[in-house]
């Protein structure tokens, strides 16, 4: 490839500068939250503020704002750098960048005002599910047609994992978001009782699978080997992880009405493939970490790396929770509990989180013309709060979940509950205080992130809209 060829890598920095922006504001809110279950006066008596508005502000921003915008540039990154072309249809990926923070501020807006349609990751009115239609219908003609017009025979397998969760979140998308509009702001399901669950938790585990899975695991196929300057520990094994995964997935959503009105026989097969998916998910485990063999020194120098390995081992041990859970005996005690919250959460901030914020360090310099970041030193400091603060977070909520489980279902020998309501809440209190300090420590890590990268963007040089790509263009 020559090097007078250019990539398009002004909406990789733009999307790689909100994502920042955005992670910082979802964690806040996340806070703020966490403060409100263990002090509710801090609702402060105002409806906007309340944890039942600010909840799903939290959940949008963390995944769709910070999560999709940091989809958005490694996606547009990688697919760049591996196809050896410049991003399809020239104008089409900044439409996609301002039609995708336009989705957010409208989120933003409407969700403390009280407007949602009561779905699961899925609150945003129908004005607003029709723009996130049409932009990611032209996100995925941006991806695929790069993808159409490559210089190289082969598909590196990252952009298996883009391109499987840019279609299967437009199908989730879509039809879970059918609806019958009663006015700008309100609108009702097509779908009606056990139906609207089934299909809400189709779609809702599958935004875990696919948005939180699939897609990360396109950054850490890329940005692993990369910053390990190692290849991929078995190719093969990777592709096998692939289809696998993408199968088994799809199928894991009953998992979430157990003990529900929706018919036994499909819950027990969301279970069984929920147990069936604890292997692709361990493979691609395996498969991350491994690509450090003959490279485990770097651990100790690079905290970059450390963000990106310890990401996986984070995944690898939500996908053991998870089908765990899913288990019926298990599920019994956990459903409903600080337990899910605990799991959730090692995935989003452990995972996600952690896997994000390693390629966002590793793209910033190169992207804005510099060799390295403001400080490396504050890489490190973050890399170790953020696992102290997940460390606390999790634990907390563990503990607090099985507490709950055990305290609800305990019974005096007439029958009667031995613990009321009231008395479980306030047994979770302390461990809602240490849930909220774990918090506070991860915000500080992403705080510490803004700084060092907006530090880092300052002191780069002018760059144009499009930097020349170097000759190793993979």
């Amino acid at each position: 490839m020559s090097t007078s060829e250019t990539y398009n890598y002004k909406v990789v920095r733009q999307f790689a500068v909100v994502t920042v922006i955005w992670g910082v504001v979802g964690m806040l809110v996340g806070v703020l939250i966490a403060a409100q279950l263990a002090f509710p006066a801090l609702n402060f008596d105002t409806p906007w503020l309340s944890f039942g508005r600010l909840r799903p502000l939290h959940t949008n921003a963390v995944i769709f704002a910070f999560g999709g915008s940091a989809l958005f540039a490694t996606s547009y990154y990688v697919v760049q750098r591996t196809c050896h072309a410049r991003l399809f249809g020239g104008p089409l990926a900044a439409v996609t960048f301002w039609g995708w923070q336009l989705i957010i501020v409208l989120a933003v807006i409407t969700l403390p005002l009280g407007y949602t349609a009561s779905k699961e990751y899925a609150e945003l009115e129908w004005p607003i599910d029709i723009l996130i239609t049409i932009v990611w219908v032209l996100y995925a003609i941006v991806f695929f047609g790069t993808i159409g017009k490559r210089k190289v025979k082969h598909i590196y397998v990252a952009n298996w994992f883009f391109g499987a969760y840019i279609l299967t979140i437009a199908i989730l998308h879509i039809f879970n978001s059918l609806a019958i509009p009663a006015s700008m702001t309100k609108s009702y399901s097509v779908y009606a009782g056990v139906q609207d669950a089934m299909v809400q938790w189709w779609y809702g585990h599958n935004a875990v699978g696919f948005f939180l899975t699939a897609g990360f695991l396109g950054i850490m196929y890329y940005f692993i080997p990369k910053q390990a300057e190692r290849p991929v520990y078995s190719y093969r094994l990777s592709v096998v992880h692939f289809w696998a995964l993408i199968f088994t997935y799809i199928w894991a959503g009953p998992h979430h009405l157990h003990y529900s009105a929706l018919p036994e026989w499909t819950q027990s097969i969301g279970m069984v493939f929920s147990l069936v998916l604890l292997a692709p998910s361990w493979g691609g485990m395996i498969n991350g970490i491994m690509t450090l063999s003959g490279a485990w020194e770097k651990l100790r120098t690079d905290p970059i790396l450390k963000f990106l390995v310890v990401s996986v081992s984070f995944y690898g041990m939500s996908t053991f929770e998870g089908p765990m859970m899913s288990i019926k005996t298990v599920n019994a005690l956990s459903h409903y509990t600080d337990w899910t919250i605990g799991h959730v959460h090692s995935g989003a901030l452990g995972w996600v989180g952690m896997v994000t914020i390693g390629a966002i360090y590793f793209l910033i310099p190169p992207l804005f013309g510099k060799r390295e970041l403001y400080s490396t030193r504050l890489v490190d400091a973050h890399f170790w709060l953020a696992t102290i603060g997940i460390v606390l977070y999790i634990t907390a909520m563990w503990i607090s979940g099985v507490m709950q489980g055990l305290m609800w279902r305990a019974v005096n020998p007439d029958g009667t509950l031995t613990y009321s309501f009231i008395e479980s809440v306030q047994a979770m209190h302390p461990y809602y205080l240490i849930r909220l300090s774990g918090g506070l420590i991860y915000l500080t890590g992403m705080l510490l992130m803004a700084y060092n990268v907006f530090r880092t963007i300052a002191g780069a040089r002018e760059a144009d809209t499009t930097i020349p790509a170097p000759a190793h263009a993979a």
